[in-house]
């Protein structure tokens, strides 16, 4: 029995051939450019209608890229001109942040486990760090007295709620991440009294909900509480980041989020905010939602096979480049993420077959069981909603197979 895909993200089709075309040109020929397979593109312009979209919605909020969810730094050029901030997590891309162009002051430093030198780093930067325990606060205060730098800390702030139906939970209860709720006042007060520059809230509760109930929910949560928190430590946060948590429909009966929904929420939230909130600046904090869909992920066919009555389309990219399309980066129950044969896109499915990857493991699978027009060797097989965790986020040195490419498309 066949099993469904998730459905392919507007802004793509075919020309008169039936070649997909991703920023307005063929698949074929950006990988003819590119010299090989896989390949991973990225079409700008659906990026800059995403981020279009977002300041349509969230009048007066501003907004800030978490490059986790793609570092690749032509892509992180061309966004950062177009955000408020950019959000990082450990040294290595606060220097990609950097080498992108990045202005230090509009960047935040978030994570647990921050190093000694990767406080150093940012402290002689001049990036904020987003402060995840009291003993990290002690420690950047100290190197900033043996700098004679005046760090930037804001506290992430473990909140006693989550998003509801996120796809990871980033808040309540026992979390490595943040400072919980009740010790955030005290925490507060100790940067100030050092000297340090508080620079106010960070507060991220999940990720990857697409209920947009649970959004409204969590972000008035947000708001509240960082009201009571600035009440009880005695001074007005300058930021409060909301985190993010926009999630994309990765998979068969998701639907899109209602972000216009969401953000005449966070309006009213706002508008009833507490007085000594009233001089901060808001901030959402966004990573797949900005460039998830505006990635695909080509792969090239070597072999087709049968077993047992089954089909099996052999591609030369797979779980090393793909892992979440694999299903191996966070699913409990493997489903199939949105796949075109490139060269017959929008064609009528005529078979059942199960594309894998190169990889010596059976976890290395595209797609099973799924629908598709006839493909041969030689073929291109399309992975959509790569644009967000997937290059970075795979075991690229697993069996030591060959690398992918990357390229960016349209502006």
């Amino acid at each position: 029995m066949s099993k469904p895909m998730g459905a392919i993200p507007a802004g793509y089709a075919a020309d008169a051939d039936g070649m997909l075309l991703i920023g307005g040109r063929r698949a074929d020929a950006l990988v003819g450019e590119a010299g090989n397979t896989p390949l991973f593109v990225y079409d700008l312009a659906l990026i800059g209608h995403r981020i279009a979209t977002f300041r349509e919605h969230f009048n007066g909020i501003d907004l800030h890229y978490a490059i986790k969810a793609n570092s690749y730094v032509p892509l992180l050029r061309h966004v950062a001109k177009q955000v408020d901030g950019l959000d990082i997590a450990s040294a290595g891309e606060l220097d990609i942040a950097l080498a992108a162009g990045a202005d230090p002051a509009l960047v935040s430093f978030a994570g647990p486990g921050k190093r000694d030198s990767d406080l150093e780093a940012a402290i002689r930067s001049g990036v904020t760090l987003n402060a995840e325990s009291q003993g990290e606060v002690d420690r950047a205060i100290a190197i900033g007295a043996r700098l004679g730098t005046t760090p930037r800390i804001a506290v992430r702030v473990n909140p006693d709620f989550e998003i509801k139906g996120s796809g990871m939970r980033m808040g309540g209860g026992a979390k490595p991440f943040g400072v919980d709720a009740a010790r955030v006042p005290a925490l507060v007060r100790r940067i100030l009294a050092a000297g340090a520059e508080w620079r106010g809230f960070h507060i991220f509760a999940g990720s990857q909900a697409l209920d947009p109930a649970a959004l409204i929910e969590a972000q008035r949560a947000t708001v509240a509480l960082a009201g009571s928190l600035a009440e009880a430590a005695g001074a007005p946060p300058p930021l409060v980041n909301l985190g993010g948590g926009f999630g994309i429909p990765y998979f068969h009966g998701e639907k899109p989020l209602d972000v216009g929904a969401v953000g005449a929420a966070l309006a009213e939230a706002l508008a009833a905010r507490a007085a000594i909130l009233s001089g901060s600046t808001f901030a959402i904090e966004l990573g797949r939602w900005l460039v998830g869909e505006g990635g695909v992920y080509l792969t090239r066919i070597v072999d087709r096979k049968e077993s047992h009555g089954r089909v099996f389309l052999v591609t030369d990219g797979g779980m090393h480049h793909q892992l979440a399309a694999s299903g191996n980066f966070g699913q409990v129950i493997r489903r199939n993420y949105p796949v075109a044969i490139a060269g017959r896109f929008g064609a009528e499915a005529e078979e059942e077959v199960s594309i894998v990857g190169c990889l010596c493991t059976p976890l290395d699978r595209l797609a099973d069981d799924a629908m598709m027009p006839r493909a041969d060797v030689g073929d291109l097989v399309a992975v959509f909603m790569a644009g967000a965790y997937g290059l970075s986020a795979s075991p690229q040195a697993f069996l030591a197979q060959h690398s992918a490419t990357e390229m960016p498309v349209g502006a």
